[in-house]
């Protein structure tokens, strides 16, 4: 098929989608995957499982972590840098999966975006507050096909879940619980900058792997990478931004939750300026709407293993709640929705359970029929924004930040507004998008 590429109204050049949507079915979906392994292996195996998928180029700053991948399409080219692959491929890839550390989703997802490509991103959507909003324009300028990496989005528990919310199962909503027992610095075992440096392995590209980060030393295997970047500032999101997106989504869809917060308060149980709490609570103030009691509605979340108590939820005092999930407290009945498990009424009424679908699949089938999916960057943005807004006012302990998410800002606290963005390294920076004109 010809790819042919146009402007559309945007700040940069946005190739046309490689796809011709809708028309000449037989075609395939060709994907590239950046970041190859862990959560990105098992997302391209599912695509890969699509009998109209194929996977056409895969890239990860660790050579060592494409080898498993590369079994499933040896003759699948292998970079080290995705701006190569782009250039060099670019007219054979339709879509791309970003499957990196969090500081790195915007960098590509938008670079791959502004490129004519479909994109399927793990979450957070992105690390900061202004790339999530820098993201969420440009997929609705584009056109393309987007979709977040949170697949419980998809699976019959938050389905079932939101479903049963929206046709009044437990009336309207008061407030709202969510946690998950993991800890914000709980994978790397440091809480400091390593003194000592071991040698860089000889697949690894340190210096791509930082991207937009400052520089800093390699430190030692593990602490960083491949797995310890979650608990640091610089690179991750801690608890909050492993698993807020997952567990405030069925919150999301169920109360139709579509404007921002507009206040956050957060308290934790201290912290320095390298890695995040081991554990929080964040309490967010979100306008009410037709599915709240009152004008407002509470949302507090708990990590590290804190949980919110049994008052006021219908259940006595000794029933277990799960390890991760949300309490959705209504005017007939409070709701439970496991991390990963089929939801139940303090009634102990039963609900219609809704199939679940295939999170990977779909965002495929969107590509190929040009109907964007639910849990598009669209909707993934402003969930990501107001759990990464939770992270700044974690910096900022015990103090209410008025939010203004039309002027994005913190009008209150003018020092906690330089968090919404981080300071890009020379070479890496992100030319903004402008926003669409009125009119």
């Amino acid at each position: 098929m010809k790819r042919r590429r146009f402007l559309v109204s945007a700040a940069a050049t946005v190739a046309a989608p490689a796809i011709v949507r809708g028309q000449n079915l037989n075609s395939r979906v060709q994907i590239a995957g950046i970041g190859c392994d862990g959560k990105g292996y098992s997302d391209l195996s599912e695509m890969h499982g699509h009998q109209k998928a194929k996977l056409v180029a895969f890239c990860d700053v660790d050579l060592a972590r494409t080898q498993r991948i590369a079994k499933l399409s040896p003759d699948a080219p292998v970079f080290q840098d995705f701006r190569e692959m782009l250039a060099k491929q670019g007219e054979k890839i339709d879509a791309v999966t970003v499957s990196t550390p969090d500081h790195m989703h915007a960098f590509i997802g938008i670079e791959a975006m502004r490129q004519g490509k479909h994109c399927y991103c793990q979450k957070p959507l992105t690390h900061n507050v202004w790339e999530a909003r820098q993201m969420s324009m440009l997929a609705k300028q584009s056109g393309l096909i987007t979709r977040l990496g949170n697949q419980i989005h998809s699976h019959q528990f938050y389905r079932t879940a939101a479903h049963a919310v929206q046709n009044g199962a437990i009336g309207k909503v008061n407030e709202v619980h969510s946690w998950c027992s993991a800890t914000g610095h709980g994978k790397s075992f440091h809480i400091d900058r390593p003194k000592t440096n071991a040698a860089i392995p000889s697949t690894l590209d340190w210096d791509k792997w930082l991207g937009v980060a400052q520089e800093r030393p390699f430190g030692e295997w593990k602490v960083y990478h491949p797995w310890g970047w979650r608990d640091w500032q610089d690179f991750g999101n801690g608890a909050l931004g492993d698993f807020g997106c997952h567990i405030l989504d069925p919150v999301f869809t169920a109360l139709n939750i579509k404007k921002a917060p507009t206040s956050i308060t957060a308290d934790h149980s201290g912290m320095n300026e390298e890695v995040w709490p081991a554990q929080n609570t964040v309490r967010y103030v979100f306008p009410g709407n037709e599915m709240t009691v009152g004008n407002t509605l509470n949302v507090t979340w708990y990590d590290g293993g804190r949980q919110p108590s049994h008052r006021g939820t219908g259940f006595p005092s000794d029933h277990a709640f799960p390890k991760s999930g949300s309490i959705l407290i209504g005017e007939k009945a409070t709701m439970v929705i496991p991390h990963v498990g089929a939801c139940y009424l303090s009634n102990a009424a039963s609900l219609q359970e809704l199939p679940g679908q295939n999170h990977y699949h779909g965002w495929v089938d969107g590509i190929l029929s040009g109907e964007q999916p639910s849990d598009g960057f669209e909707y993934g943005g402003p969930l990501t924004e107001a759990v990464l807004l939770g992270n700044v006012a974690v910096r900022f302990r015990g103090q209410a930040l008025q939010w203004d998410g039309q002027a994005m800002e913190f009008p209150n606290h003018p020092d906690a507004n330089r968090y919404l963005k981080r300071d890009y390294r020379a070479g890496w920076e992100i030319t903004p998008v402008a926003p669409t004109v009125a009119g």
